[in-house]
């Protein structure tokens, strides 16, 4: 007898854990073990795809561009491209653009940083997180200091424990007027690049 291939076998395991019609209390204590061990299955497989996906960089930081985006020296002598994630500092030639690019060089230039990250944008530039060499997060710090803006555009690309983290940072740092909150309606970078295109 053929064995039944991958796709049958998770469909039977599916089926047998996922009732096909509304269970009544008796029969979801009866095999409430196979509900929750699917379940637990189905969280575990998304932690491993997650970590599977995600790598890391480190290397030392030999050019900053901007508030957001800097160059790094692996041990390869390659330079990669990376652009802070979770975050839109101002334009070079914008009001505090100067200001927020020698913030994220005094955090990080000349220093052994990790980035920790999943994709590329279509400029080639990786899109990643910044460890210090302390262990802080410079993308968050660059917010937090009144450097940036938490980038609410691309939000859903966060774990939602950093995006409150963000956003919480950003309202603090408006509320006690750090940094380029010092204007009462500073103009926000994706704004400033449509206006002046």
């Amino acid at each position: 007898m053929p064995k039944p291939n991958s796709a049958s076998k998770w469909r039977a395991i599916f089926s047998s854990a996922v009732p096909s019609r509304t269970p009544s209390p008796k029969h979801l204590k009866k095999n409430m073990h196979k509900y929750l061990r699917f379940g637990l299955a189905t969280v575990a497989a998304t932690i491993l795809s997650f970590q599977a996906h995600a790598a890391q960089l480190q290397g030392k930081v030999v050019g900053v561009s901007d508030g957001d985006t800097i160059t790094v020296l692996d041990a390869g002598l390659q330079q990669h491209r990376v652009r802070l994630t979770g975050i839109d500092a101002p334009e070079k030639n914008q009001p505090f653009g100067q200001v927020s690019k020698q913030s994220l060089s005094n955090l990080v230039f000349g220093k052994i940083v990790t980035v920790t990250y999943d994709k590329e944008d279509r400029y080639g530039r990786i899109l990643g997180r910044v460890g210090t060499p302390d262990g802080e997060n410079a993308n968050l710090q660059q917010i937090q200091k009144g450097m940036a803006w938490h980038y609410k555009h691309y939000e859903r690309d966060q774990p939602q424990k950093e995006r409150r983290e963000y956003a919480e940072a950003e309202r603090v740092a408006q509320q006690s007027k750090a940094g380029l909150w010092v204007d009462k309606n500073p103009t926000p970078p994706w704004d400033w690049r449509r206006e002046t295109k």
